[in-house]
């Protein structure tokens, strides 16, 4: 009896690891019927959306990432991300897909993913990209036309493009909303803002200097 306990307990252990682990690497929940077209308009608040009670073809289909897009902005990029809200199609799929264009000089400041793994490929031009882990190592590479690079869930990356001509990339992404939070506007642009006293001491820097980096994303 001892011993038939015994491996029964390690038995529940592994299937509680081997569980953890699924749930730790994986990221939407897995889909439990062919298709569950998101009714973006349903008051039901859930873990994704309700699915709509008929679809088309339309519901699977976007449009608008064969063209390059302005990048005469500040930061000198563009992403247009084709996520569950713009294909409803998506919801329950765990899987999404943008395209960032970058002038001369543009960047996609440090900012995270904080439900999705993203994976990274050069469409033309040369970007310079990194991410730093919780070790506050730096990962970069230089990528050009062709090219791969992954940036790994909830890990801070950038891309910057140092060259000379425009740069544009498509980045896919396990998540059909792997959202997206923007480490400077996220600190110094917040609604309500984040107190003068907290970013004056997690930078080193005055008050005044705070004032002066959120007067810039105002």
């Amino acid at each position: 009896m001892d011993a038939a306990v015994g491996k029964l307990s390690v038995v529940v252990v592994m299937v509680l690891v081997i569980a953890t682990i699924s749930k730790s690497v994986s990221a939407d929940p897995d889909m439990l019927q062919d298709v569950c077209v998101a009714d973006l308009n349903n008051a039901v608040k859930m873990n994704g959306f309700a699915c709509k009670a008929s679809f088309s073809a339309s519901d699977f289909f976007f449009a608008g990432l064969a063209k390059p897009q302005p990048t005469n902005n500040t930061l000198g990029s563009n992403v247009v991300l084709a996520n569950v809200m713009l294909i409803p199609g998506l919801n329950t799929l765990g899987i999404s897909v943008a395209r960032i264009d970058y002038a001369p000089g543009g960047i996609r400041p440090p900012h995270t993913h904080p439900r999705g793994t993203e994976i990274f490929f050069v469409l033309y031009g040369e970007l310079d990209v990194g991410f730093i882990t919780t070790a506050n190592v730096l990962v970069s590479k230089t990528i050009k036309r062709g090219d791969i690079f992954t940036f790994p869930k909830g890990l801070v990356h950038f891309q910057i493009n140092n060259g000379k001509k425009p740069a544009a990339a498509i980045a896919a992404f396990n998540s059909q909303n792997p959202g997206v939070q923007g480490i400077p506007a996220t600190l110094f642009a917040a609604t309500p803002p984040v107190p003068d006293s907290v970013l004056s001491k997690a930078f080193q820097i005055s008050y005044q200097e705070v004032d002066a980096i959120k007067s810039k994303f105002a």
